[in-house]
């Protein structure tokens, strides 16, 4: 496909192709063609500048750059003084930093930028892995690639969201590459495996640091918090001269995926498939420690033996089981005892961490935000047993929400959530799912408490509806709209004609608080962009243009 900057104003020959070379010798195509005079937009190749004074430095580069022409917010960014403008993000790609430690494709990715800012996007969000950064061992730190990446996101006017990824990367849905925690880490886990996670059957888990461990000491003289604040002081002394201007949000890791949760639902080895209930992970040594103290400190000891018996296995229903039918265990003395213990566990692991972040990010001018997971399936079930095991306690009879709204509300921290893309007659109806009956709780929940919210598509989608259902669920009522979104995800397939055409069309409308126009194929009366496919008879004299 080819991706084309129309400019009514050309400083280059009408109908000029440069083509730039990425990294894997793909051609990224930037065609320019003269058109009336009615929008303005001027574009500054930053690679044909690096050709006219390669002899210079990066930084120096950057700076003249801010003299030059930059890419106009398009059209697309406009907004109307009546409406609320809900900025777009792009998560980039997992791989955006290699294993090597280099910064993956650069030129492909410069080319992206290219393309993403002139779309009208507000900015991109990186994962900084913790197993890419802390690799070589305690308190080493290597950042380079993401100063490298920091750099031309500030070169192109755009922003960027960066999530302190302190889990691993592998055996989740989506996952396209694998990034395991750091060696050393590993190798402390290798000789006490109740670090991670564990469920019922002994099944362990190496995606994250069980929280139970949050306060022992137990990698290599410190504990899981004070190597999560060392590793985000270390970012914010690296990155220092950056923060608020070009990184404007910390996404803080809290569990598996970065999301605020126990990893009840691994895809790994075909342990868990979509719909099944998932299983309470609380039988590490740490995890069991906790809850026999809490059983034995209201008088039950015997309900602190571990957790429920009769809440089945990874892919069973609720029905199929004695804690989570209609009628179930979940629904007496001890079931409530259990679920306020699993899930304020975690509220308490996310507000230790989020406390922490705070004080080392809390004169830099960025915002923290933390993630929760879109648990839908299951949730017409009296018993939410698929949130129940990831940790949020929501039921027929108790809001499981409110008080992670309320934790981060507290600490001005903003609520992100996920699959806000998603349609109830999207679903099997066997899964029991409601995503939008979970949206609009969320949104009450945000909103009462008053946190912000901020929203991601759970699944990869390119379709105009997925879209329109972002939008419906970005407008402000009450003022419990989305204060931002981010898109999943930026690959070879977003740049596809009309899947980039209905980006474009999203990425305006949110900017018009919901309008839903579409852009035309061409555009006479000012618009910037065109996205077509290259014709085969074009084809023998150029490649497709991959940005990614």
């Amino acid at each position: 496909m080819a991706l084309t900057l129309r400019s009514s104003i050309s400083f280059i020959n009408q109908k000029e192709t440069k083509i730039l070379k990425t990294s894997d010798d793909v051609p990224a195509i930037l065609s320019f063609a003269k058109l009336k005079p009615s929008f303005r937009l001027r574009v500054k190749n930053s690679m044909q500048e690096a050709h006219h004074a390669r002899h210079n430095s990066f930084n120096s580069e950057a700076r003249r750059n801010e003299k030059w022409e930059k890419v106009h917010a398009p059209s697309v960014a406009h907004s109307h003084s009546n409406s609320k403008r809900v900025p777009v993000y792009v998560m980039l790609p997992l791989d955006t930093v290699t294993m090597g430690g280099s910064l993956n494709k650069p030129r492909a990715m410069n080319a992206s930028l290219m393309a993403l800012k002139s779309a009208g996007v507000e900015g991109v969000m990186v994962d900084a892995w913790w197993g890419l950064v802390e690799k070589d061992g305690p308190l080493k730190y290597n950042w380079e690639p993401y100063a490298e990446l920091v750099q031309m996101v500030q070169m192109h006017g755009l922003k960027l969201q960066v999530v302190m990824s302190f889990h691993q990367c592998g055996g989740n849905v989506g996952d396209t590459c694998s990034i395991p925690l750091p060696p050393w880490v590993q190798e402390e886990i290798s000789k006490n495996p109740d670090l991670v996670y564990t469920d019922r059957s002994g099944r362990r888990n190496p995606e994250y640091i069980s929280l139970g461990c949050d306060s022992v000491p137990i990698l290599r003289g410190r504990t899981p918090l004070q190597v999560y604040a060392d590793y985000m002081r270390s970012f914010r002394d690296r990155f220092q001269d950056y923060l608020g201007s070009v990184i404007v949000e910390i996404q803080v890791g809290m569990g598996p995926c970065g999301e605020l949760r126990y990893p009840s639902y691994p895809e790994t080895n075909g342990t868990w498939r979509f719909p099944g209930i998932g299983e309470f992970q609380c039988y590490d040594k740490y995890m069991k420690a906790s809850l026999a103290a809490a059983a034995e400190a209201i008088g039950k000891k015997e309900w602190g033996g571990g957790g429920p018996h009769d809440s089945g296995q990874y892919n069973q229903f609720p029905e199929d089981t004695g804690f989570f039918k209609r009628e179930g265990t979940w629904n007496t003395e001890y079931g409530r005892f259990f679920l306020e213990w699993y899930s304020g566990k975690l509220l308490e692991h996310g507000e230790k961490i989020l406390v922490s972040a705070q004080g080392i990010f809390h004169t830099s001018g960025v915002k923290l935000s933390g993630k929760v997971a879109g648990i839908h399936w299951h949730y017409r079930a009296r018993s939410h047993a698929a949130e129940l095991t990831a940790g949020y306690y929501n039921t027929r009879n108790n809001d499981g929400y409110m008080p992670i709204a309320r934790m981060l509300a507290k600490h001005g921290v903003v609520f992100n959530f996920t699959c806000m893309e998603m349609k109830d007659r999207e679903q099997p109806d066997f899964a029991n799912c409601s995503p939008e009956g979970l949206v609009r709780q969320v949104k009450m929940a945000t909103t009462t408490a008053r946190a912000e919210l901020a929203g991601e598509n759970a699944l990869e989608r390119y379709d105009a509806d997925a879209y329109a259902q972002v939008l419906s669920t970005s407008k402000s009522e009450s003022s419990n709209g989305l204060a931002a979104f981010t898109y999943l995800r930026m690959n070879k397939r977003l740049f596809e004609g009309e899947n980039w055409r209905h980006l474009v069309d999203f990425v305006r409308s949110m900017s018009e608080g919901g309008r839903t126009e579409r852009l035309p194929a061409s555009d006479s009366h000012g618009s910037d962009l065109y996205v077509g496919h290259i014709k085969s008879t074009q084809e023998k004299h150029t490649k497709e243009a991959v940005l990614v």
